[in-house]
């Protein structure tokens, strides 16, 4: 069984009263199951951040190993961006 560490949380009243009012329900055994679903939900959001930032610093490094900068014009960009969209809806469908 992992180690058990105690922790005091800090919380408005209004989060405090929805807490107990989930296990007056009968939702939750008690507050501390409360807390630990919300960890687990929130350790899934934060290793996908964390996997985020990663990917978007590689991108970054990436783009900045590619090579000076050139001028681009937006224009061409975004019409060679629709036509690639369109050939892939044709596809696709």
């Amino acid at each position: 069984m992992p180690r058990v560490e105690s922790l005091s949380v800090s919380m408005t009243s209004e989060q405090a009263e929805l807490m107990h009012e989930a296990v007056r329900s009968g939702a939750y055994a008690n507050d501390d199951d409360i807390v630990r679903e919300a960890i687990r939900d929130w350790s899934l959001k934060w290793a996908a951040r964390k996997d985020d930032i990663q990917k978007l610093r590689r991108m970054w490094m990436d783009g900045k190993a590619s090579g000076s900068p050139t001028d681009v014009d937006f224009d061409d960009v975004l019409k060679e961006a629709r036509a690639e969209s369109g050939s892939v809806s044709k596809h696709a469908g």
